[in-house]
């Protein structure tokens, strides 16, 4: 596969897995752009061992951390602050979300990865079947098992 046929069937994909960790949009453009250079000049290691969109996501992830030691978050007050929701409620929703972010770590591929492209990079059924390859059905099917898994082990845990 040449490396602009990579951009075209893959870069909107990276850009939502970022947009979704950062929630930045000059931060999702600037570290996708990143991905694809960094693709570009180690295209000769990709081995064929894992998925495309696996590499470069894990590509993605490594420019987003480095971006983020490069230009430290320095959040910025707007109109609503303080907020409404309180600094409590803001901790339980963040240690929740890293939680499950944990639990579908855990789980198997293809599963976390759809689970991944689904939730965090809110890519559609038909958009997440296409990138690896296997049928509507089978994401969709995938995914609502991936979710009653989560749900039991979140409830367990309560």
């Amino acid at each position: 596969m040449q490396m602009d046929e990579v951009y075209r069937n893959y870069s909107l994909m990276v850009y939502k897995y970022i947009l979704s960790l950062s929630h930045d949009e000059n931060t999702a453009e600037e570290v996708t752009q990143e991905t694809f250079y960094q693709a570009v000049k180690d295209s000769d290691r990709f081995d064929g061992s894992c998925k495309v969109s696996t590499w470069l996501c894990g590509i993605a992830a490594n420019k987003l951390k480095e971006y983020r030691r490069k230009y430290p978050a320095s959040e910025e007050l707007d109109e609503t602050w303080p907020s409404e929701e309180s600094v409590e409620a803001r901790v339980l929703r963040k240690q929740e979300s890293l939680e499950l972010m944990k639990r579908i770590h855990a789980m198997a591929e293809p599963q976390r990865e759809i689970m991944m492209l689904r939730l965090y990079s809110e890519l559609s059924f038909a958009e997440i079947a296409e990138i690896l390859g296997i049928s509507e059905e089978r994401a969709r099917v995938t995914f609502y098992r991936g979710k009653v898994k989560l749900r039991k082990e979140m409830n367990e845990d309560e």
